[in-house]
């Protein structure tokens, strides 16, 4: 025997079953998949953008940082928050959107949707054991993939599904701190990079009460905008900082620990975990502001509608002809209906590796 295997006779497995999780989603295809997805700019378009892969890493120290000074299971939000995006398409939302409209189009009303088929990744795609597929993960951090956003009961949900997981109760408290930390993370990254690729400016976001409640605090400081970089830097801190203890301070007496990890929270009642009304309100208005501004933008429109002519053609060109398909999944043929075998497929692509393809089956120069 080994000396590996010989502590792992003895000691079983140090870690916890969500640090368990955490490890195995880390390890996986899908998540080194992640850095070559869009968040907002194609991976294409520089080193120094936010990817899909970067984006869950911040989410992640976000939720871990809440669920620290809560006194909640930081390893459980850890583990939800790098797998809420791994059943992303390449190019964003408009990937997911397109692939959706391709299925239902062609008769399938199940359709795609991401959180659903994040869900899969980890339960049935991902194949790492010989007696099972999936990745083996906990009850707990499976519920809070699936029901990463409201409304949980989605219609196109399996029966086996809806058996198995409380769909008319909220997740974890743990989960719904990672809904909200994503939520702070890109509207936080996604001023950062739009405004460094200069398709947006700090001027053009001042009609907003929140940014300019952080701007000041970033004059303060005594920086300002000249001082590219720097400024910049200094108002995604700022900005992560004042949202985050906006969250702590109005959610941590809402927290009834007996009901942190069941769930026993109906869907009906309101979220334990949020900001002050106000607050929710400037929220709500700055999102506005970056739909129209940023990501409404004539240069990402153009990257969008390209990505999404991407996968409308590999779509009908694999329907057409299934068998241009990668080893493993022309074998997934046997056991599983075409459409969601070519689905998936399409999912795990990067946005380079699912342009490349779609210009050499179409004979376009990249």
């Amino acid at each position: 025997m080994s000396p590996e295997e010989r502590f792992f006779s003895i000691s079983n497995d140090f870690r916890s079953p969500y640090a368990r999780d955490r490890d195995r989603i880390i390890h996986s295809g899908s998540f080194r998949h992640l850095e070559y997805k869009t968040q907002v700019f194609l991976n294409s378009q520089g080193d120094f953008f936010r990817t899909r892969l970067t984006h869950s890493i911040e989410v992640s120290q976000i939720a871990r940082s809440i669920c620290s000074h809560l006194g909640l299971q930081e390893s459980l939000a850890e583990s939800i928050a790098l797998s809420h995006d791994l059943g992303h398409t390449p190019f964003g939302h408009i990937g997911g959107d397109t692939l959706d409209e391709c299925l239902k189009e062609r008769g399938f009303s199940h359709g795609f949707e991401h959180n659903f088929q994040s869900f899969r990744v980890v339960t049935k795609l991902e194949q790492r054991y010989k007696a099972f597929l999936g990745l083996n993960l906990t009850y707990a951090t499976l519920e809070g993939i699936l029901k990463h956003s409201y409304p949980y009961n989605k219609p196109f949900l399996p029966q086996d599904i809806r058996d198995a997981f409380a769909l008319d109760t909220h997740p974890s408290i743990e989960a719904m701190i990672v809904d909200r930390a994503d939520e702070i993370a890109y509207i936080s990254h996604d001023i950062d990079d739009g405004i460094a690729s200069g398709l947006i400016s700090f001027e053009m976001l001042k009609s907003s009460e929140l940014i300019q409640t952080i701007l000041q605090k970033v004059y303060d400081e005594g920086i300002y905008e000249n001082e590219d970089e720097m400024f910049r830097y200094r108002f995604s801190s700022h900005l992560i900082n004042h949202l985050v203890y906006s969250l702590l301070e109005f959610s941590r007496g809402k927290i009834d620990n007996s009901r942190v990890l069941a769930s026993l929270i109906p869907a009906s009642e309101e979220i334990p975990i949020g900001f002050e009304l106000e607050l929710e309100t400037q929220i709500k208005k700055l999102k506005k502001i970056l739909y129209k501004e940023l990501y409404q933008h004539k240069s990402i429109m153009r990257k969008m509608f390209a990505g999404k002519q991407a996968v409308i053609g590999l779509f009908n060109a694999l329907m057409e002809e299934p068998k241009m398909l990668p080893r493993y999944y022309l074998q997934q043929l046997d056991i599983r209906n075409t459409h969601r075998v070519i689905a998936d497929y399409i999912a795990s692509m990067s946005d380079r590796y699912a342009m490349e393809l779609y210009n050499e089956l179409y004979g376009r120069e990249g």
